[in-house]
């Protein structure tokens, strides 16, 4: 963190912008980018983020929990029929070299983690914790269990429609099999969904993609070395960000492949630690989740409360059904679609059910959670201060205190890992938009140096916008991704039950030849 310091305020002097006029001058052209940026929010938001008529449930939420429910019972609950198969993939174990692709089973699966993996597992649960009780855990869990499968679904579509190219690169995900299979079930309006996915997921890699990331690193760099223009912070991520996705999703895969298991030691490493020392209070933990589940222990909403928080917890968080994931997965080498959608089901189980639950307990036991009944919110037993607001910034904040008060030089280990997490994030999110922008504009290496060049203008610009209309212009974008996948999803499961029938049958005859034993 002391190099870290230095580079900043290296960074500060040797660009000239040192003093207090400059400083000044900088933080204008921050408003400036606020003001801008703040104008493309509105309607769009709210249609995406509205509740259901006579509740304050989202209907996107229920859109994607809905799906994840069908989709399990369709498949027959495919993300525990198949869960060993899966781990033996991702181990090599049926990995034949010669297959077309770019990149390992495993590679593919750090990819898109790296994705997920991020800020929603750190701030968002304490929001989540904070509003609905330690109940919201419980049904954080479940939709994260049940949105396996609808990662299992859209990967393998993802493979089984990819494009594969003369020169061994693939571009696949939702745009392509949504258009092809569309086509070959003599559907009509395929290519027009493809094409509004293609530009929702164009809004979503430069929104949640890249500046609520650069945004939120921009906001804990400069909570450590002192506040500074977060254009500079952006500059920084800028150029780190360009140099790993210039290469492709080959340079992209060998740098998450190292990132992700470092930092998802890093971070549940930690709060391992926390929960043996505490060890004596996770049965209390768990009855509190438990108990909260049914009853929200008097938290505002009750039981309803502490259901919506969970299931927007998981749904913002795992992504499973927005169709993201299915773009990396696409890239995999393998000629059988359906082992890359039994991969994929292992997301939201690291993602969701391990990580997000970890933080609650860890939230949950270092900070001893009560109710304050002025404001219906949980609240420190020994500072009584309300512990959660309406936006993530406080949930940083309160998963940093919870784990300081085990570990008192936490907050440097969670600044460490929100650039990282922040930094894996932007570059898979480069490739989702790059993929989608050359579906809409053609393959070929101008195209693709154009959306790189402006992927990483708009890390600069998030870096130097405020947090809410970052957040609000990232959720809907991502968001309205699933309402396009979803509705298409439907159309071509029956494509994937084919695929899931045959391989179950040949694996079953020991058909399917291990390359690895």
């Amino acid at each position: 963190m002391r190099f870290l310091k230095t580079l900043m305020l290296s960074a500060i002097a040797t660009t000239g912008f040192g003093t207090m006029a400059a400083a000044q001058e900088a933080m204008t052209i921050d408003q400036r980018v606020n003001e801008a940026f703040a104008a493309t929010t509105g309607p769009f938001v709210s249609l995406i983020f509205a509740p259901i008529p006579g509740t304050s449930f989202p209907w996107i939420v229920m859109w994607l929990v809905i799906a994840a429910s069908i989709f399990t019972i369709y498949f027959g609950f495919v993300q525990f029929r198949f869960f060993g198969h899966a781990i033996g993939l991702v181990k090599g174990d049926y990995s034949d070299p010669e297959d077309a692709g770019e990149v390992s089973h495993f590679q593919a699966l750090a990819t898109a983690l790296s994705g997920t993996v991020g800020l929603g597992n750190i701030a968002g649960v304490a929001v989540a914790v904070g509003i609905g009780g330690p109940g919201a855990t419980f049904w954080m869990i479940l939709a994260g269990l049940l949105g396996m499968a609808s990662k299992f679904t859209e990967c393998t579509l993802g493979v089984k429609y990819r494009n594969e190219y003369e020169d061994g690169t693939v571009s696949g995900g939702p745009m392509y099999y949504i258009s092809k299979g569309f086509k070959e079930l003599g559907l009509p309006g395929g290519k027009f969904l493809a094409i509004m996915f293609s530009i929702f997921c164009i809004l979503g890699a430069l929104g949640g993609g890249n500046m609520f990331q650069a945004n939120q690193a921009h906001a804990q760099i400069s909570g450590i070395v002192g506040d500074y223009p977060g254009w500079i912070t952006g500059i920084i991520f800028a150029g780190v960000v360009y140099a790993v996705i210039v290469g492709g999703i080959k340079s992209i895969a060998n740098v998450t492949e190292k990132v992700v298991p470092f930092m998802g030691v890093l971070y549940v490493g930690t709060a391992l630690v926390i929960l043996l020392v505490n060890y004596d209070k996770i049965g209390w933990a768990f009855g509190q989740i438990f108990a909260g589940a049914f009853t929200g222990l008097g938290v505002a909403g009750g039981f309803v409360g502490a259901l919506i928080q969970g299931f927007k917890r998981a749904a913002f968080s795992n992504e499973a059904g927005v169709g993201s994931a299915a773009i990396a997965h696409s890239a995999v080498r393998t000629k059988e679609p359906i082992t890359e959608g039994f991969v994929s089901l292992l997301e939201p189980l690291i993602d969701t059910v391990v990580i997000c639950t970890m933080t609650a307990l860890v939230i949950t036991i270092s900070q001893q959670l009560i109710i304050d009944p002025a404001t219906g919110l949980y609240v420190l037993n020994e500072a009584g201060s309300a512990i959660a607001t309406v936006n993530d910034v406080s949930g940083v904040a309160l998963t940093s205190a919870a784990f300081g008060s085990a570990i008192g030089w936490f907050p440097y280990v969670l600044a460490i890992a929100v650039v990282l997490f922040a930094f894996s994030t932007m570059i898979s999110w480069s490739y989702y938009g790059l993929k989608s922008w050359t579906y809409l504009f053609g393959e070929g290496k101008n195209a693709e140096l154009t959306f790189k060049i402006i992927f990483c203008i708009f890390i600069v610009i998030g870096a130097a916008a405020s947090l809410g209309p970052v957040i609000d212009f990232s959720d809907a974008a991502i968001f309205a991704m699933a309402v396009v996948n979803i509705f298409c999803l439907y159309f071509l499961m029956g494509l994937v039950k084919k695929e899931l029938n045959s391989y179950a049958t040949r694996l079953q005859a020991g058909e399917i030849r291990k390359f690895k034993n």
